[in-house]
């Protein structure tokens, strides 16, 4: 039905929703390779050849960019402390005080991606003497990636240590690596291509393996060199919880020193040149530009964290009171009641229609066939250029009037009904549903009581043979129904659909019958009801048959047009936040409930999905799996609840995995869309769907709860 002349609809914002999505995964993948949720990448577990017999038998330093390779050892009674894997904030200080506090010097192999987390701590390693090695930036075994890869986690180490003290590593340590004799063939061949760039190895000739934790007393024994020997030490300052290692190097500097032995930095020990040169200007901006990002990444990390945490605690706090109100309005709808007064008053029923010709046959005669005795139909025909108006008029049944008019929109349409109804109870219908022969009855007997406004029906999806209809049908139960049952409750019903809705005539004239300036005029209806100061209630038992949109692009046209709706009439109504009585209900519970679970969550699901792609590349496939497992779990069980509410069968609960990958995806992007369109100010068309008759074809008349349909 015509309603506004449009602008086209917005379409930049896919572009630069696109672009924000990668740059997310970008800074989601930056920060896994970082903060080494890969572990970077593990040593190799497969069989390979030892390195060379003159690498693998000489010293613990070897210089490799010549044919042949030189190593050198420690001189005797000189020991070079070694640690790896740092900094770390609290260990590496601790290690520093203990180093200080015996006047020795040591060489840090340093992570880069650790350096510009603590480039003090680096800084503090140069400024009292000690030398800096490079670890790779994500500790990464070189030996077992592609040579770019190898290259670039050296490269990236440099700029970060050059970004924190203006000076570039040349020493390298390669992760996974140790003493000379357990050097492998493929480590040598990383080393071999790492000293084109400038590196030394260095290894070790003591590993004392303080990672395991084993104890003081063995770290100590395993980092002894043989009596007046020298050797490198190979130990850690990162990683884990290093106390042991502290303690051992206490013990280690004590005893050693009594028997004349000095601890200095490797470059020293070996009597060769200091090994950091000063770094250019362009490495040192390379590695701040390095640091930004990683800290940027940080951040969107951290940030996708809180945010999935709020929406899990949002998202079972949500369950907790659907299901709480669920059960607290099934024990009063359905608990035994003594007698009550019985609702027979006169019911005029209003069908708007324009183009309806596919499903108002069925329509009309399930409402005449209505086992209710007093009431009247009104078809109010807006401009149809199908006919539709001529099929109500050929089948000539008693009590149904049809009115036409010139095309004016849906609400002009109810109001033309309004005004031309002779009951004071008014039942609002779509031109595609169907009720059941007692609908009527059930959806008016809750005006027995006099505070109740307005009434909504239970909607149901009928065409739900194909995918796409069962995914509409779990839809409606799991969602619509059980928020309305909660709505009921908590007495801020947002919105009475435009299937099934009855509503006492003097209320509609008092808030100026069905507004037209929003496109979800049922929305806006309702919230004027409840603002007006009248209860708003769910008859669960008051079945109305609808037929769903039969594809995607139909979809979309009607949930854009709800969505944009909704989003015009939660605008409009924003005052009712600070009313009192039912309008301050509606402002205070119903609607930041829609903003946060209609909207909010939604614009949010993306970088939702985003975080799901950065899970499956570094997160363990057995934790994906076990999280997957239990969200679908809680939705199935939520989902066999809602059924079972409703009086439906089990079997479409098999298509809820399917729903999730690509059903909810289509709604998400639809409130985006609607956001935008909302946010620029552009004025959405109505989007009518087309119909096909389904609804008619598959329930047609007498359909009772429980049927197969």
């Amino acid at each position: 039905m015509p309603r506004h002349v449009a602008r086209r609809d917005p379409r930049a914002h896919w572009v630069l929703l696109l672009l924000g999505l990668l740059l997310l995964l970008a800074a989601l993948t930056v920060n896994g390779l970082v903060t080494g949720l890969t572990g970077g990448s593990g040593p190799s577990t497969a069989p390979t050849a030892p390195a060379p017999k003159e690498a693998a038998d000489g010293g613990p330093v070897l210089r490799l960019d010549r044919p042949e390779p030189v190593s050198r050892r420690m001189p005797d009674r000189t020991v070079a402390l070694t640690f790896d894997d740092g900094p770390d904030p609290e260990w590496t200080p601790r290690l520093l005080d203990v180093l200080r506090r015996h006047h020795a010097h040591a060489t840090f192999f340093v992570v880069g991606s650790r350096v510009n987390q603590h480039p003090e701590l680096v800084r503090r390693i140069l400024d009292e003497g000690h030398e800096l090695g490079s670890h790779t930036f994500s500790h990464t075994d070189i030996a077992t990636v592609p040579r770019w890869r190898a290259d670039l986690e050296l490269s990236l180490t440099r700029k970060a240590v050059a970004a924190a003290t203006g000076w570039e590593v040349t020493l390298l340590r390669a992760p996974f690596s140790s003493t000379t004799p357990t050097l492998t063939a493929t480590q040598y061949e990383a080393l071999r291509n790492a000293a084109g760039s400038g590196h030394v190895a260095v290894l070790a000739d003591r590993d004392a393996k303080d990672w395991q934790r084993p104890g003081v007393p063995a770290i100590v024994r395993a980092a002894t060199p043989e009596p007046g020997r020298g050797a490198v030490v190979l130990m850690h300052d990162g990683g884990g919880d290093r106390g042991q290692t502290v303690a051992a190097v206490d013990q280690l500097l004590t005893g050693l020193s009594k028997q004349g032995y000095r601890f200095t930095t490797v470059s020293e020990g070996i009597d060769a040149p200091p090994s950091t040169v000063p770094a250019g200007v362009g490495t040192r901006v390379s590695g701040y530009a390095l640091r930004a990002t990683q800290t940027a990444a940080g951040w969107t990390a951290a940030t996708m964290d809180a945010l999935l945490a709020v929406a899990l605690v949002l998202g079972i706090a949500r369950l907790a009171v659907q299901v709480a109100c669920a059960q607290a309005h099934v024990r009063r709808a359905r608990r035994p009641r003594g007698p009550r007064p019985v609702v027979g008053a006169p019911v005029s029923v209003i069908v708007p229609a324009y183009n309806e010709a596919a499903n108002i046959a069925a329509t009309v005669r399930s409402l005449v066939s209505s086992d209710y005795p007093a009431l009247e139909v009104i078809v109010v025909d807006d401009g149809s250029n199908d006919g539709t108006a001529d099929i109500v008029e050929r089948m000539g049944l008693r009590g149904v009037r049809v009115i036409r008019q010139a095309n004016a929109g849906k609400p002009a349409a109810l109001n033309t009904g309004i005004r031309a109804a002779r009951a004071a109870l008014l039942v609002l219908v779509d031109g595609d549903t169907v009720f059941q022969p007692d609908t009527v009855h059930r959806l008016v007997q809750a005006f027995a009581d006099p505070t109740v406004g307005a009434i909504s029906g239970n909607t149901k999806v009928a065409n739900r043979r194909r995918l796409l209809g069962r995914w509409q049908h779990l839809e409606y139960v799991i969602g619509f129904n059980l928020d309305r049952r909660m709505y009921d409750v908590l007495e801020c019903m947002p919105t009475i659909p435009g299937a099934i809705g009855a509503f006492r005539r003097e209320v509609l004239l008092a808030v100026g019958g069905v507004p037209s300036d929003t496109l979800a005029e049922d929305s806006d209806l309702t919230m004027k009801v409840l603002r007006a100061g009248w209860r708003v209630v769910y008859e669960e038992t008051a079945i109305a048959w609808t037929e769903a949109p039969s594809s995607l692009r139909q979809l979309w046209r009607q949930r854009y047009r709800w969505c944009y709706g909704t989003m015009q009439a939660m605008w409009k109504h924003r005052h009712a936040l600070r009313e009192p009585g039912a309008g301050g209900k509606l402002g205070r519970r119903g609607l930041p409930y829609v903003t946060v679970f209609q909207i909010v969550l939604p614009l949010a699901a993306p970088a939702v999905d985003v975080y799901a792609v950065y899970g499956l590349l570094f997160l363990p496939w057995s934790t994906l799996v076990l999280a997957w497992t239990g969200l679908l779990l809680l939705q199935g069980l939520t989902a066999a609840y809602a059924l079972r509410l409703d009086r439906e069968r089990y079997g479409p609960l098999w298509t809820l995995p399917l729903q999730q990958l690509v059903y909810r995806q289509v709604m998400y992007l639809v409130v985006v869309q609607s956001a935008v369109t909302a946010v620029i100010g552009n004025r959405l068309r109505w989007q009518r769907m087309a119909r096909t008759g389904e609804a008619a074809a598959l329930v047609g008349v007498g359909v009772r709860p429980g049927q197969p349909v």
